[in-house]
């Protein structure tokens, strides 16, 4: 099955789907060795991995087709990607919409912020005129090849314009066939509530530790009515977090012994990123060529 059709079945199954944040391809195995049926990553996270910076506009689009090329080569389940605001004008959606489908994901968002973009939780955001967000959610569409591929929009409206409008837009954006939508960064459940309630399409809700939306569990927000939460930067924070303290003992200690409770082995790191399977396919290959096993 391709792994467009697995997101569209996850997506519309009862259950609320849950995509953890993967920030590069071992996280993306972790996450499916943890059982995880679909991952995700967006720009705040690709920004602080591949630049060390703030998730302000600063990665173009065939930095992030790269990236995801990467994640989609590392895991067999589906990959949704951040297609930030289609980096340009319709043309260019068009063009993130092929390179992202050649790259592999199962789906991606585009959202009316202007450009360059920052990360739907800070202030000062700018959107884009409704009839343009349509304009390119249309050309993202017309632009798949693949007629499963999962095409959301997104809309930061609700921190410039208020809640009312950013329904009214998703209502807008939802008429062009869009398979989702995202309300970005609602700042009470009673907002919450409304998304779901209002707009008849399957809503898609963002976990961001600090941010300016409640932070319910996945249960929760399912009885609201949600059908998908993203946890894009819980990994990122956690391993900043987890590098911050041994890197602070190292330099402290001259040793990572105090540490080494909370560190993967050798052999078992080698067995996570899959090492035993690939000497295994070596040796195949070997035999098959008429060499020796090792």
């Amino acid at each position: 099955m391709k792994t467009s059709t697995k997101l569209r079945e996850l997506i519309d199954a009862p259950p609320i789907l849950l995509l953890p944040g993967a920030h590069d391809a071992l996280a993306a195995k972790i996450a499916e060795q943890a059982g995880f049926q679909a991952v995700t990553c967006g720009g705040y996270a690709a920004s602080a991995s591949l630049l060390g910076a703030p998730d302000v506009g600063q990665l173009s689009m065939s930095e992030m087709a790269e990236l995801y090329a990467r994640l989609c080569d590392a895991v067999s389940i589906p990959v949704f990607a951040d297609g930030d605001t289609g980096y340009g004008n319709t043309t260019n959606v068009a063009r993130t919409v092929r390179a992202y489908e050649r790259a592999g994901v199962a789906g991606l968002f585009i959202e009316d912020q202007v450009s360059p973009k920052r990360c739907g939780h800070m202030a000062g955001k700018r959107v884009v005129p409704a009839a343009e967000m349509v304009g390119k959610l249309r050309a993202a569409l017309d632009a798949r090849l693949d007629g499963d591929l999962v095409v959301m929009a997104r809309t930061d409206a609700r921190a410039v314009e208020g809640i009312d409008a950013a329904i009214e837009r998703a209502g807008l954006y939802l008429e062009t066939g869009v398979d989702m939508i995202f309300v970005e960064a609602p700042q009470s459940v009673e907002e919450m509530r409304r998304i779901c309630s209002e707009i008849e399409a399957p809503c898609f809700a963002n976990y961001l530790e600090g941010g300016r939306t409640p932070l319910l569990s996945a249960k929760e927000l399912e009885a609201i009515g949600f059908a998908v939460v993203a946890y894009p930067v819980s990994a990122t924070y956690a391993i900043a977090r987890a590098l911050q303290e041994v890197y602070a003992i190292l330099k402290r200690d001259g040793d990572t012994e105090s540490v080494r409770e909370r560190m993967l082995e050798f052999d078992e790191f080698n067995r996570l990123v899959g090492l035993d399977d690939l000497r295994a396919q070596e040796d195949e290959y070997a035999v098959e060529a008429g060499g020796a096993p090792r």
